[in-house]
């Protein structure tokens, strides 16, 4: 036997040419390599392996098909305790405004006479006053100075007065009633040439040109219609 054969032959226990051995270093088995390490097997359904970061794993609810978690006994105790408070407080706020309107009703009714006969005197009052109407005399439609429409100042340069018109020396004047402020020589707009019946009317000089009122009717000479 050669040289090459007993290197070939190592003794039991001791390492091949693959690498180096020691003692108690178990070998490679005869006849092919050593068997895998014993892996226990995975129960069915459990995560492949240990969540990230060694904490618990968060489960992912799936819409539809995650079923939520039954409320605990004082959850359910919470929440119909917050129901009643609720109720409550809207029972009380309905009685409040019920007070409220029974109390009005009371003073509209205690305070209705008074109220009724107060409203109607109001009423008559405000009938019964005469409108403040501004009259401005006006000559074709163009205001010219008030005393050309006043009877007493038309008579004493030879006027007179005919069917709602003051004639001056071949003119003739007559009151606009209601339409607004005019500079004389401007050319007036609105209003009407009717004198108002039961009106204050007055010129814009303070010239009075009737008294209304109650039951009053007709006015003075001093012009218009």
């Amino acid at each position: 036997m050669t040289e090459n054969d007993n290197t070939g032959n190592a003794a039991p226990g001791q390492g091949g040419s693959s690498g180096p051995s020691g003692p108690g270093t178990p070998g490679p088995q005869s006849g092919g390599a050593s068997p895998p390490p014993y892996v226990p097997p995975t129960p069915q359904g459990a995560p492949d392996g240990p969540p990230a970061g060694g904490r618990g794993q968060i489960r992912r609810q799936e819409p539809g098909q995650t079923k939520p978690r039954p409320p605990t006994l004082a959850e359910q105790r919470a929440r119909a305790a917050a129901i009643e408070q609720q109720r409550e407080q809207q029972l009380a706020v309905e009685a409040e405004e019920a007070r409220r309107k029974k109390l009005r009703k009371r003073l509209l009714i205690g305070g209705g006479v008074a109220v009724g006969v107060a409203g109607v005197v109001a009423i008559w009052y405000a009938a019964s006053s005469p409108d403040d109407v501004v009259a401005q005399c006006t000559q074709d439609d163009v205001v010219v100075e008030d005393q050309y429409c006043d009877e007493s100042y038309a008579r004493s340069h030879g006027g007179y007065v005919s069917g709602g018109f003051i004639y001056i020396g071949g003119s003739s004047y007559r009151y606009n009633y209601g339409a607004p402020s005019t500079p004389v020589g401007q050319k007036i707009s609105g209003g009407t040439y009717t004198m108002p019946k039961g009106a204050n009317i007055s010129t814009k000089s303070g010239t009075v040109v009737q008294r209304g009122g109650f039951g009053v009717s007709g006015g003075s000479k001093s012009g218009g219609s």
